[in-house]
């Protein structure tokens, strides 16, 4: 019954009596060439808004594509504001816990490239701007670690990101609050 419930809110099924489901407009809409993106983005912004409304928490889901940090999608409101973007995040990758969270998933040539192709610069007080602390930092911490941003990116905020494993892809989830949630 959980797992019905499940499919039927997501739009997989659709219950046509008591005891009978046919194949609801989003998996339909997953099992055509045509409307197969569209249904993977609205899945994932309906995960995605699911979860910033179970964590209060704006929630961003960030990949690493061609040597640029890109945020895929993200989820937030009124109650959780996004960060505001003041400083474009693929040259604030050593600023951010989502960069730092895509950085440390890459290899030791492939963070250099990427800290040889954007200069660090200091956004706040906290802000990492040395490339060898940076380096050592994310080379002694497994990838799978998450990773913290205490106000380097933006002063009264804070982030946290863990990385997301596909294959080959390099992406994480992270989530922002302000500083007097830092405890959360």
């Amino acid at each position: 019954p959980t797992l019905l419930r499940m499919l039927r809110r997501d739009g997989y099924v659709q219950q046509i009596t008591d005891c009978a489901y046919v194949t609801g407009d989003a998996l339909t809409r997953l099992g055509s060439a045509h409307g197969h993106q569209q249904a993977l983005h609205e899945q994932l912004q309906r995960t995605l808004d699911r979860l910033r409304d179970s964590i209060g928490a704006a929630v961003y889901v960030s990949r690493y594509v061609d040597g640029e940090v890109t945020i895929a999608r993200y989820a937030a409101g009124p109650a959780t504001p996004a960060v505001h973007e003041w400083f474009d995040f693929r040259s604030s990758a050593h600023a951010t816990a989502l960069g730092k969270s895509l950085l440390g998933q890459l290899d030791h040539n492939g963070r250099r490239d990427h800290l040889a192709r954007h200069r660090m610069t200091r956004l706040t007080s906290r802000t990492i701007t040395s490339d060898r602390l940076l380096l050592s930092r994310l080379e002694s911490q497994p990838p799978t670690v998450p990773h913290l941003d205490l106000q380097e990116y933006a002063v009264g905020t804070v982030c946290a990101a863990v990385p997301i494993t596909a294959g080959s892809s390099v992406g994480c989830l992270a989530l922002s609050l302000p500083v007097a949630h830092a405890h959360r």
